[in-house]
């Protein structure tokens, strides 16, 4: 009644074929996983690709603004309870949401990439950069334990230089960096006191290397 082309069973993949094909697609699901949507959805980097391309940061602002959202939502539903019954049961609840923003807050400092240490006896200075392409942007906080140095945020590349930032006699400095060309950025310290110290730098952001130099 119905006429119909069966198809050829040696047209038809092998159920090796198959499992193969499953075996590829599964193989190149993970390696999109860890090299693309961790580290741009949620900052997590375990192979470092996703720094080269400029992905972790994406993931690790996303979800510094989930954190900062969840903050919000938490410090408007304790308001709400405070504007409403003032039984002990709603004196609970307020504590406890006290208790859980206090531990987002925490929660919500931000995640470092590198982190750097060198001490610098009197008179003696380092420098340590970051590799850069234009407009790229890193964040940074250095201090430094034990005393003060002068300082010197500058940028050099492709026959070009900048000075940024300088001081003297500081104990430390946090900001963001934007790189104004393709090259290396970064500080110069000195120590010009009568005593050792070390200055720690941590960093964050769209670059590719971290160099020292003495």
């Amino acid at each position: 009644m119905y006429n119909s082309n069966r198809p050829d069973p040696e047209d038809l993949p092998s159920s090796r074929q198959l499992i193969k094909s499953t075996i590829i697609a599964a193989i190149a699901a993970a390696v999109i996983l860890v090299t693309v949507i961790l580290p741009a959805e949620y900052g997590i980097d375990p192979t470092r690709i996703g720094k080269m391309l400029g992905l972790a940061s994406m993931g690790e602002i996303k979800t510094q603004l989930a954190e900062e959202a969840e903050i919000d939502r938490l410090k408007e539903l304790r308001q709400q309870k405070l504007t409403g019954d003032k039984d002990q049961s709603s004196l609970m609840e307020n504590m406890f949401g006290l208790l859980v923003s206090t531990a987002h807050a925490q929660a919500a400092k931000p995640v470092w990439t590198d982190k750097v240490s060198v001490t610098l006896t009197p008179g003696k200075g380092t420098e340590i950069k970051l590799v850069m392409k234009k407009d790229a942007v890193a964040v940074f906080a250095w201090t430094v334990d034990r005393g003060v140095v002068n300082y010197d945020l500058h940028g050099d590349g492709g026959g070009q230089s900048i000075s940024y930032k300088r001081g003297r006699a500081v104990p430390g400095h946090e900001g963001s960096l934007k790189a104004k060309f393709t090259g290396n950025h970064g500080w110069f310290w000195r120590n010009r006191g009568k005593q050792d110290v070390t200055v720690t730098l941590n960093v964050r952001g769209a670059y590719s290397e971290v160099k020292r130099t003495d």
